[in-house]
């Protein structure tokens, strides 16, 4: 029987470095692995485990995070300021959301208030 969830797993190229962003982007506290991948905990968010993998990453991820904030243009500001860019080529044009990539491409969305439950 499925208890719960112990943590959203990220493949990526370089664990402590995409942990760092990740914390620089929503706080909390980043512990790293003897093996060398890394867990981020964060208030509001699952554990987030950074797992190195060989290969890179090359299409759009099947999962993602959409993050809630309290205003999305200076959310948006200070995405784009600490490194995210923008994904048009994923979605574009909407004024609920915005969709960024993380450095190893990740796609993540900032969701604007009062826009958090689409269903």
């Amino acid at each position: 029987m499925i208890t719960g969830l112990v943590a959203l797993a990220v493949d990526c190229a370089d664990p402590a470095a995409l942990a760092a962003w990740w914390q620089g982007l929503v706080g909390g506290e980043v512990r790293a692995h003897a093996d060398g991948d890394a867990r981020l905990t964060a208030p509001g968010l699952p554990p987030l485990d950074f797992l190195r993998v060989p290969d890179a990453k090359t299409v759009k991820n099947r999962w993602h995070l959409d993050l809630r904030v309290d205003d999305l243009e200076a959310a948006l500001a200070a995405a784009l300021a600490h490194g995210a860019v923008l994904a048009p080529d994923v979605h574009a044009g909407q004024e609920h959301f915005v969709v960024l990539r993380d450095p190893e491409g990740n796609e993540l969305c900032l969701i604007r208030p009062g826009h958090e439950d689409p269903f």
